[in-house]
Formats: C-alpha cells, sequence, structure tokens
C-alpha cells in the first residue's frame, strides 16, 4: 500500500494505491485540500489500513520547509514507526526518465514526477508536458526519456492577482467566468481575456520551437493542473494530440515507487 502526496504552494493532494506496476491512477482513495486545512489530513489518514509491512509514503513538497515540517507531524500521528517515508526529490535519472538539468537536483521534484508520470502513460513518444498551477510549467521530454528542460511562466491565478495587487485601479479576479469575446468590453473580462492569451500563447510557442527541433516527430502535449480546463478550449495545437491528464505528479510518485530509488 502507498500513500502518494503532491504538496504544492496552493493545494495538497493526496491518493492511496496498490503496489502495482501497471500506472491506472485508478486509487484506492483520494482527497484534495487547501494548504491552509493541511491539519485536516489528520483525520482522513488516521483512518487508512496500514499494512503488515508498513505505510509506503511518498511525498513531492514544493511548499517549502514550514509544510513538510507539518507533514511530518501529521504522518507521525497518524502512523507513527510504520510510516516508510520518502521525501520525493529529482536525481539524475529514475523510472525511465533522465534528467537533463545542468544541476538535476535543482528540477523541482513536482517537475520530474509529472515527466516520470507522463512517460509511463505515453512511453517512447515526444511530450510537451504543461501544468497550470501557481505557476505554470512547459517541459520537454524526449522520446528517448530524457528531461530536456522547460519553461516557468506565473500561472493563470497569479497572474491575474498580480494585476490586482500592483495595480491601484484594477479589480481582483476571483472564479471569473472566460469572456465571451476576445476583446473585452469591461475590465474584468479584459484581464481574464489577457491572462488566457499570454498563457495559451507560451504553450503555442513551446510546441512550435519543439516542432522546429523535432520536424519529423509527433509531438503530444499533456494539460495538467487547475487552470488547464480554462485553458484547453483556447489552445490551437494543429495536428498535435492534446491529452488532459489528472493528478499527473501523483502518477509519476506511483512510477517511481514501483520502480525503486
Amino acid at each position: 500500500m502507498m500513500l502518494l502526496i503532491d504538496a504544492g504552494n496552493t493545494r495538497i493532494k493526496w491518493a492511496l494505491s496498490s503496489v502495482d506496476k501497471a500506472v491506472t491512477g485508478g486509487w484506492l482513495q483520494q482527497g484534495a485540500v487547501g494548504r491552509a486545512d493541511v491539519a485536516t489530513l489528520l483525520q482522513a489518514w488516521s483512518g487508512l489500513v496500514v499494512p503488515a509491512a508498513g505505510m509506503q509514503v511518498c511525498v513531492s513538497n514544493v511548499a517549502g520547509p514550514a509544510l513538510r515540517d507539518s507533514l511530518q507531524a501529521i504522518l507521525q500521528e497518524a502512523f507513527g514507526p510504520r510510516a516508510i517515508v520518502e521525501w520525493f526529490a529529482s536525481t539524475a535519472e529514475r523510472a525511465g526518465v533522465r534528467n537533463g538539468y545542468r544541476h538535476p537536483g535543482q528540477l523541482g521534484c513536482d517537475r520530474f514526477a509529472a515527466a516520470i508520470g507522463a512517460r509511463a502513460l505515453f512511453p517512447d513518444e515526444e511530450l510537451l508536458v504543461v501544468t497550470c498551477g501557481t505557476a505554470t510549467t512547459i517541459d520537454v521530454l524526449s522520446a528517448t526519456g530524457v528531461f530536456e528542460g522547460g519553461m516557468i511562466l506565473p500561472g493563470f491565478g497569479t497572474m491575474a492577482t498580480s494585476l490586482a495587487l500592483n495595480t491601484a485601479q484594477l479589480p481582483r479576479i476571483d472564479g471569473a467566468a472566460p469572456p465571451e469575446k476576445v476583446f473585452a468590453d469591461n475590465t474584468v473580462d479584459a484581464i481574464v481575456s489577457g491572462c488566457i492569451a499570454a498563457q495559451v500563447g507560451a504553450i503555442e510557442h513551446a510546441l512550435a520551437q519543439r516542432q522546429l527541433a523535432r520536424p519529423r516527430a509527433r509531438v503530444r502535449c499533456l494539460l495538467s493542473g487547475g487552470a488547464g480546463v480554462l485553458l484547453a478550449p483556447y489552445l490551437r495545437l494543429g495536428d498535435t494530440a492534446l491529452e488532459k491528464v489528472d493528478n499527473l505528479v501523483l502518477l509519476g510518485l506511483q512510477t517511481a515507487m514501483n520502480h525503486g530509488r
């Protein structure tokens, strides 16, 4: 039995998985809480049945040491010494993915996990792995399993919020619906339209650059993260297949655990 945890800057997602070589994403249990509600995870996890060999736990944490300490305390209280915890980190190679970062340990562990999950779902394919969260990351994974690098830009919500915080007369955007037209006739829709255009433009630009570098290869685009649903209808990727994938980091953690360290 494995408890997989994706601790991001905004939300903490988790899933309970059986030890299985196949990557299915068919979780036994799963959940998600806001970062501020981390303490509520104790109740959710205390009821889990712990195998005799102990509960294998794998955590991808990009939200800093304070959240790590909170999670460590909750795991200790929920499982005690029966928790066998791995704090997932980026390495030079794991689970069929080679890390092409200049300094492999500097790659965000969530991006490395997402790349592992992407390759497990679509082995031997050229992949553009896009995660739309607090930050939007656009990463390239070669057909031979090399993480070649990527782009990082503010996520959709971060872009919209930064305008509200740093511009005196612009409103804060909370849960605004997609605008009816590109050139909006009101300020809220204009902000949303501009942020969508920036996100979509970055993804399409990244795809175009990859296609220039690999003119004979078919590139598949994987779209994950909370804002992915908002952005997907606006993407114009030509013949490129677009796959919307939930919980790509958790899938990567599952794959990494099944392959060992």
